[in-house]
Protein backbone atom coordinates (compact mmCIF):
# COMPACT_ATOMS: atom_id res chain seq x y z
CA UNK A 1 0.00 0.00 0.00
CA UNK A 2 1.44 3.29 -1.05
CA UNK A 3 0.64 6.78 0.77
CA UNK A 4 -1.69 7.55 -1.81
CA UNK A 5 -3.78 3.91 -1.20
CA UNK A 6 -3.23 4.72 2.43
CA UNK A 7 -5.55 8.09 1.90
CA UNK A 8 -8.11 6.95 0.61
CA UNK A 9 -8.42 3.94 2.84
CA UNK A 10 -8.88 6.23 5.84
CA UNK A 11 -11.56 9.09 3.84
CA UNK A 12 -13.03 5.79 2.86
CA UNK A 13 -13.12 4.47 6.45
CA UNK A 14 -13.62 7.67 8.03
CA UNK A 15 -15.97 9.58 5.38
CA UNK A 16 -13.97 12.43 5.43
CA UNK A 17 -12.48 14.42 2.32
CA UNK A 18 -9.67 12.50 0.42
CA UNK A 19 -8.00 16.20 0.94
CA UNK A 20 -8.63 16.44 4.52
CA UNK A 21 -7.71 12.97 5.04
CA UNK A 22 -4.18 13.40 3.17
CA UNK A 23 -3.61 17.34 5.12
CA UNK A 24 -3.96 15.13 8.09
CA UNK A 25 -1.88 12.23 7.54
CA UNK A 26 1.10 14.77 6.55
CA UNK A 27 0.20 16.58 9.72
CA UNK A 28 0.85 13.45 11.70
CA UNK A 29 4.04 12.37 9.68
CA UNK A 30 5.69 15.86 9.87
CA UNK A 31 5.04 15.32 13.90
CA UNK A 32 6.51 12.36 14.16
CA UNK A 33 9.51 13.35 12.21
CA UNK A 34 9.75 16.65 13.96
CA UNK A 35 10.04 14.10 17.10
CA UNK A 36 12.82 12.31 15.57
CA UNK A 37 14.99 14.78 14.88
CA UNK A 38 14.33 16.23 18.60
CA UNK A 39 15.73 12.76 19.40
CA UNK A 40 11.99 12.13 20.87
CA UNK A 41 10.48 8.65 20.86
CA UNK A 42 6.79 8.32 19.83
CA UNK A 43 4.95 5.35 21.54
CA UNK A 44 1.50 5.02 20.13
CA UNK A 45 0.64 2.37 22.29
CA UNK A 46 -1.22 -1.01 20.68
CA UNK A 47 0.62 -0.18 17.80
CA UNK A 48 4.22 0.38 18.15
CA UNK A 49 7.25 2.83 18.67
CA UNK A 50 8.96 5.42 16.51
CA UNK A 51 12.94 6.19 17.91
CA UNK A 52 16.33 7.42 16.50
CA UNK A 53 18.63 4.56 17.38
CA UNK A 54 22.80 5.38 17.31
CA UNK A 55 24.68 2.98 14.92
CA UNK A 56 28.28 2.69 15.47
CA UNK A 57 31.02 3.32 12.72
CA UNK A 58 32.21 -0.11 10.82
CA UNK A 59 33.85 -1.38 8.36
CA UNK A 60 32.51 -2.66 4.92
CA UNK A 61 33.14 -3.88 1.66
CA UNK A 62 32.21 -1.99 -1.84
CA UNK A 63 30.25 -5.23 -3.47
CA UNK A 64 32.05 -3.96 -7.07
CA UNK A 65 35.87 -4.14 -6.19
CA UNK A 66 35.65 -5.90 -2.84
CA UNK A 67 37.62 -3.21 -1.61
CA UNK A 68 37.14 -2.40 2.26
CA UNK A 69 35.54 0.92 3.10
CA UNK A 70 34.49 3.04 6.99
CA UNK A 71 31.25 3.25 7.24
CA UNK A 72 30.49 6.76 9.34
CA UNK A 73 28.46 6.71 12.43
CA UNK A 74 24.91 7.83 11.80
CA UNK A 75 21.83 8.18 13.05
CA UNK A 76 18.84 6.10 11.79
CA UNK A 77 15.23 5.79 12.27
CA UNK A 78 13.90 3.01 13.60
CA UNK A 79 10.00 0.87 14.94
CA UNK A 80 9.17 -1.85 16.85
CA UNK A 81 5.94 -3.34 16.46
CA UNK A 82 4.21 -3.34 19.31
CA UNK A 83 2.46 -6.50 21.30
CA UNK A 84 -0.62 -6.00 20.06
CA UNK A 85 0.41 -4.82 16.85
CA UNK A 86 2.42 -8.07 15.62
CA UNK A 87 -0.45 -10.63 17.87
CA UNK A 88 -3.16 -8.68 14.87
CA UNK A 89 -0.64 -9.90 12.16
CA UNK A 90 0.25 -12.52 13.48
CA UNK A 91 -3.38 -14.48 13.86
Amino acid sequence: MNKAELVNAIATKTGAKRSATENSLNAVLDCVKDALVKGDKVQLVGFGTFEVRQRAARKGHNPQTGAEMKIAACKAPSFKAGKALKEVVNK
